[in-house]
């Protein structure tokens, strides 16, 4: 049995696919990003959630994620790689109609031989150096690009043509923005010029198709969103300055993580608690401990930090956070018993711990505390 335990729920996905889509012309793509095991929500429950929410199109990371959404999906639902394949997993994936990048020449050309081998054409996306400076065809390259394209269009389908912002989330970027938007708009009428017109664009993610909507094409990449997250908090006040429920979060949580109180026991003034010195009694207290530690997805660097949810009161997280368990100081109601809910992520009562929280206690980021949850924790989808 699992030390925690996940719930999924299916209206808060089905209220945040609204939102999102109230944001887009119906003509726009919407593509479910479930990169990260789903940002850590479970790959296998969200496309089903997603797929009954009319969701047809999906975005991995991997091919290994690819071949997961494809045992998952149970309509005629849409594939794309947006960064590591392996060559030999390139037949698989032309076979099965898996869409994926192409952002340099060596792939472009096992794309291609594979493509003869198989006799389908490898249905490609390709990734233009806009100015991110990670992956992505560098305008000097297209040329040689454009060539190629041309010469092999009998084993290539351009179905897209793609990059991605250095930080649309924040003012900080957004120049840097700007300027990736207008090197875009160039490249792509680079390759119009060339004959090479995509099927069709697509450069936004969450960050980018709230806070810049022109870069809303074709098809948008909308992940941490989807799950009812904010890409950060400064995106979260912009977005509610822009609305007229102002202060209403219109965005929920699509996961809940419980555990439950492993032990109870009393802690005399000036004793130490757990690992080392950082915690130190102030008083004679009541602590219970929950089995769920940085192995668990519960980062170390919410010692002396974290919050969780007890009979809906926020309480402490006190001393080291260990690889399988947590301290939490529970002198508030010191009648708490073994076996008692605790939330770690989610609502209990009228109080709410957030992933956002988290991360603004221990400098991480929502995807990062999200994607750290480990796969095989039990995922319950309910309404």
């Amino acid at each position: 049995m699992n030390t925690s335990h996940i719930q999924l729920s299916r209206s808060a996905l089905r209220n945040n696919l609204n939102y999102i889509r109230e944001r887009l012309p119906d003509s726009v793509t919407l593509s479910t990003v479930c990169k990260g095991n789903a940002y850590g929500h479970g790959i296998e429950q969200i496309v089903s959630m997603s797929e009954a929410e009319g969701v047809r199109h999906f975005s991995v990371f991997s091919s290994a994620e690819a071949r997961q959404v494809q045992n998952s999906i149970t309509r005629n639902s849409t594939i794309m790689i947006m960064g590591y394949i392996h060559n030999d997993e390139l037949a698989w994936a032309i076979e099965s109609g898996i869409e994926f990048y192409i952002f340099e020449a060596e792939r472009l050309h096992a794309a291609i031989a594979t493509a003869k081998k198989t006799g389908k054409k490898a249905i490609i996306h390709i990734e233009v150096e806009t100015g991110m400076n990670r992956t992505g065809f560098e305008e000097e390259s297209l040329p040689e690009l454009f060539e190629i394209l041309k010469e092999q269009q009998d084993y290539l389908e351009f179905k897209g043509l793609t990059t991605h912002y250095a930080g649309a989330e924040s003012i900080a970027n957004y120049l840097r923005v700007q300027q990736q938007i207008k090197k875009y708009g160039e490249l792509y009428e680079l390759f119009c010029s060339h004959n090479l017109k995509p099927a069709i664009r697509h450069t936004a993610c969450s960050a980018a198709a709230i806070n810049f909507p022109e870069t809303i094409m074709d098809l948008v990449r909308v992940g941490i969103m989807t799950y009812g997250f904010w890409p950060n908090e400064e995106t979260f006040i912009y977005q509610l300055r822009k609305s007229e429920k102002f202060g209403k979060d219109p965005l929920r949580r699509v996961i809940r993580w419980k555990s439950e109180i492993m032990s109870v026991k009393n802690v005399k003034m000036g004793e130490f608690v757990g690992y080392g010195t950082s915690y130190q009694a102030p008083r004679d207290m009541v602590i219970a401990t929950i089995p769920v530690g940085y192995a668990y997805g519960f980062a170390r660097s919410l010692s002396n930090l974290g919050r969780v949810l007890i009979r809906g009161q926020r309480l402490p997280v006190i001393g080291i956070v260990n690889m399988n368990l947590a301290i939490i100081d529970v002198n508030e109601m010191p009648d708490v018993q073994k076996g008692e809910e605790v939330v770690l992520v989610g609502k209990q009562g009228q109080q709410e711990i957030s992933v956002a929280s988290f991360s603004e206690m221990s400098n991480q980021l929502n995807y990062e505390l999200l994607t750290r949850i480990p796969p095989d924790i039990t995922r319950e989808v309910v309404e």
